[in-house]
């Protein structure tokens, strides 16, 4: 099939399923002011760092593709070949990595081979439960150094730590560093390689006595210092049949506003936090990293509050609870 760069997506129209095995190859190449790109894009320039492309981490005028329509799906590269197991049902879609600003001439001849998963294993599909007495354990907001209540605890999460960043991984989330001297030394580092820099770190909050163990944050290079999708993570101090559970709480930065601790400047989050909750479910199950979800009211529900600076925020109390799949090995977590 043909994938021209004139097109935003081209529709393969191949449904694909986990575990089919799928090989996409191309040849030709595309035109942009006059130079010929092939499917592995162009290099990367001084100003990759700070555009947005569909693959941010990939070069202007590559071969892309993904896996479904949701908005939170997040495209992967292909370049001239690439071969990966799929990990999620959806439609197979083709495109170029490039801006919205940016026009190719051209098109990539493209070959597309899928061999499909043996449907007569029967994969069991998990249960996702959650018994009330653990609930219980589990504090209903976050707080600040100083014991401030803040943010609400609107998801948890099921299985291992390597499941934990690899959901997130696949899903386009990325992990922030800790500290302002890691994040100095991660700017200059990105710049040098000439990749954005998306991981500004956060706050520290605490939950069970300690600030987060990781935090994770999705973000356009250039809007990512005033509005970004992001979230705390704290392992639970017990588990949930045998297994790791990871307590989190997810809001979404819009903007900035005053401190009302110590008249500051602070982020401003989206008042509707339940809305960020289920961007976090869409992109991890998109991602792959899901493998059954439900919701649970907790008996005290958190529905209007104020974060620990000030903010004013709602919900409808629910908790989302998550089984994560286990951790893919490095081919198939880049193939996503």
């Amino acid at each position: 099939m043909d994938v021209n760069a004139s097109s935003a997506w081209t529709d393969s129209g191949i449904d694909v399923s986990p575990g089919d095995k799928v090989t996409i190859s191309s040849e030709g190449a595309l035109t942009i002011l006059g130079a010929s790109v092939t499917a592995d894009g162009m290099s990367r320039s001084w100003s990759d760092v700070i555009r947005s492309l569909p693959v941010n981490s990939a070069g202007a005028g590559a071969l892309i593709a993904r896996i479904g329509n949701d908005p939170a799906v997040v495209p992967f590269l292909v370049g001239a070949k690439k071969e990966f197991t799929v990990n999620r049902p959806g439609r197979l879609f083709l495109g170029v990595n490039h801006g919205a600003n940016e026009s190719f001439d051209g098109a990539f001849k493209t070959s597309i081979q899928v061999t499909h998963a043996d449907k007569t294993a029967g994969a069991k599909v998990a249960e996702c439960k959650f018994d009330d007495a653990l609930f219980n354990k589990i504090p209903r907001r976050v707080s600040d150094q100083s014991g401030g209540v803040g943010d609400m605890v609107n998801f948890l999460m099921v299985g291992p730590e390597a499941a934990v960043k690899d959901a997130f991984a696949s899903a386009g989330w990325v992990m922030v560093d800790r500290t302002k001297q890691e994040a100095a030394i991660h700017a200059v580092l990105a710049t040098i390689q000439k990749q954005a820099y998306v991981e500004m770190p956060m706050s520290e909050l605490y939950l069970f006595g300690r600030p987060q163990d990781y935090g994770f944050a999705r973000a356009e290079p250039i809007a990512v210092v005033q509005q970004r999708h992001h979230l705390r993570v704290w392992k639970a101090p017990f588990q949930y049949d045998r297994q790791d559970v990871w307590v989190g709480a997810a809001t979404h930065d819009i903007g900035f506003e005053k401190d009302q601790r110590n008249n500051g400047v602070t982020h401003k989050i989206d008042p509707n936090v339940d809305s960020e909750r289920e961007f976090v479910r869409s992109s991890l199950t998109e991602g792959g990293g899901v493998i059954a979800d439900t919701y649970v009211l907790p008996k005290d529900p958190v529905q209007d509050a104020k974060t620990a600076t000030g903010g004013s925020f709602h919900s409808d109390g629910r908790v989302l609870i998550m089984q994560l799949r286990a951790a893919s090995t490095p081919t198939d977590a880049a193939a996503r």
